[in-house]
């Protein structure tokens, strides 16, 4: 994979992230929540209606969480379209680092607040940025 293709492959992943950003937010009105609250459902395995969306507290969450992954992804796409072709040792590793971080905190308390499934589901948000990250010649990136 050239280093062109691997800054494709961070914006689209970037993008991924952006858009799901507002399915988030948008569980802040009760009459926009169905697509966030099937998302909630699924990580508190099993698929059963439970937790729902409707205490103010989880819509509040939801806004600031929808908005927060906007904004990484938003970053994200601008190190991976401003700087990753002429740094990308700096680029992967600013997008690495964040990575990390938000995997383990996010992975840490999905489990322990009994939402395991979460962490399941966010490897597959993890891969997309690993793919083009790791896989660059010499592993470029280093936190």
């Amino acid at each position: 994979m050239t280093e062109v293709m691997r800054q494709k492959w961070l914006k689209n992943a970037a993008i991924f992230v952006i858009l799901f950003g507002p399915i988030v937010s948008l569980a802040a009105l009760p009459l926009t929540a169905g697509l966030n609250g099937m998302f909630v459902d699924l990580a508190f395995w099993p698929f059963d209606g439970l937790p729902t969306m409707e205490a103010p507290a989880t819509r509040l969450l939801s806004a600031i969480t929808g908005g927060l992954m906007m904004g990484w992804g938003l970053m994200i796409y601008q190190v991976a379209s401003k700087l990753y072709l002429r740094e990308p040792k700096l680029a992967g590793s600013i997008i690495l680092t964040s990575l990390l971080t938000w995997f383990v905190t996010d992975s840490i308390g999905s489990v322990v607040a009994g939402a395991p499934a979460n962490a399941l589901i966010n490897v597959v948000f993890l891969v997309i940025f690993l793919v083009p990250i790791l896989g660059a010649r010499g592993n470029t990136a280093t936190i």
